[in-house]
C-alpha cells in the first residue's frame, strides 16, 4: 500500500490525506513525496495576477496511470473511482489547499502547483475537467482535476489556491458550490446561480415511508422538514428535505445532528 500523505487546506479546513495513487506495487517513484524545491524556487504570482489567470481548457487526455484504482480506502471509507466523468454534477462544500503542499506529489504523480487552476476530487477519473460555481456569489471557474481528496465529511472538492481565490473562497476557507464535469470538446456556460439549497435525507417510492422519516426527524428536533414529490412522473419519488440551507456551517451542523439520528447520507440539492 502506498503511504497516506497528510494534506491540509488553508483558511481553517482540517488536514486531508491524499488517496493511494494506484493499485500498483509500491516503488520509490510512486510512494515518496516529491521535493517542493523546483516550484518553491519559482517566482510567486501576486493575487492580482492570479485573479486574471485563465480557466483550465478541457482537452482529451489519456487516463492517468496513477490515481485511478477501481477503488481505494481512506480512514476506513471506501471510494469507487468513476469509469468516466460524463454527466457528473454535484452540489456540496468546497475547500482549498495551499502552501504546505506546493510542489508535493499529487495522486497522478504531478507536482501540485497552487498557482494553477487545478483541484482534488474523491471519485472523478484523473485527469478530469470541471466547472466549479460558487453558489453564494455566482462566480465560476474551470479546473483540471489531478489529485484525490478531500476526505472530510461533506466536502466534495479541494481547490488550488488560484481557483479558490478567483471564486472568493480563500478568506472563509469553504463555500457551497456546484461541480459540473466538462467534456474535452469545450466548457459549457456556467450553470445558473441557485437561489436556495436543501438537504435531502431520503427518497422513497412509497409516500408513507417518506412521511415516517419526516416524523422521525421532527421528533428528533430537526426543523424545516418537508416532503417534495415529483408526482408528475410515472413512478414518483417522495423526497424528505430540510431547509433552506444558507451556509457551510449550517450544512455541517445539520449533517452532524442527522448522524446522531442514524442518518449518514445527506445530499445537497436545489428545490
Amino acid at each position: 500500500m502506498a503511504a497516506v500523505l497528510a494534506l491540509s487546506a488553508c483558511g481553517g479546513p482540517p488536514r486531508r490525506p491524499a488517496a493511494p495513487p494506484a493499485a500498483l506495487p509500491p516503488t520509490p517513484a510512486t510512494t515518496a513525496p516529491a521535493s517542493a524545491a523546483p516550484l518553491a524556487a519559482a517566482a510567486h504570482p501576486s493575487d492580482a495576477q492570479l485573479l486574471e489567470l485563465p480557466d483550465a481548457v478541457p482537452r482529451a487526455e489519456p487516463r492517468a496511470r496513477l490515481g485511478n484504482p477501481p477503488f481505494y480506502e481512506v480512514f476506513g471509507q471506501r471510494y469507487t473511482v468513476l469509469a468516466d466523468s460524463r454527466g457528473y454534477v454535484e452540489r456540496g462544500v468546497a475547500s482549498w489547499y495551499g502552501p504546505d503542499f506546493h510542489g508535493a506529489r499529487t495522486s497522478t504523480g504531478e507536482p501540485y502547483d497552487m498557482y494553477t487552476m487545478t483541484a482534488a476530487h474523491r471519485t472523478l477519473p484523473l485527469p478530469a475537467y470541471a466547472r466549479v460555481t460558487n453558489l453564494s456569489n455566482g462566480r465560476s471557474v474551470v479546473v483540471r482535476i489531478n489529485d484525490r481528496g478531500p476526505f472530510k465529511a461533506n466536502r466534495i472538492i479541494d481547490l488550488s489556491y488560484a481557483a479558490a481565490l478567483r471564486l472568493d473562497i480563500v478568506r472563509d476557507g469553504t463555500s457551497l458550490v456546484e461541480v459540473q464535469a466538462l467534456e474535452p470538446e469545450g466548457a459549457a456556460p456556467p450553470p445558473p446561480r441557485a437561489a436556495e439549497l436543501y438537504a435531502q435525507a431520503g427518497a422513497f417510492a412509497v409516500e408513507a415511508n417518506a412521511a415516517r422519516l419526516r416524523e422521525r426527524l421532527l421528533v428528533g428536533g430537526i426543523g424545516n422538514v418537508f416532503l417534495h414529490s415529483d408526482a408528475g412522473n410515472e413512478r414518483p419519488l417522495y423526497r424528505v428535505r430540510i431547509g433552506p440551507i444558507d451556509t457551510v456551517a449550517a450544512f455541517d451542523a445539520l449533517v452532524a445532528r442527522l448522524k446522531t439520528l442514524g442518518i449518514g447520507t445527506i445530499a445537497l440539492v436545489p428545490n
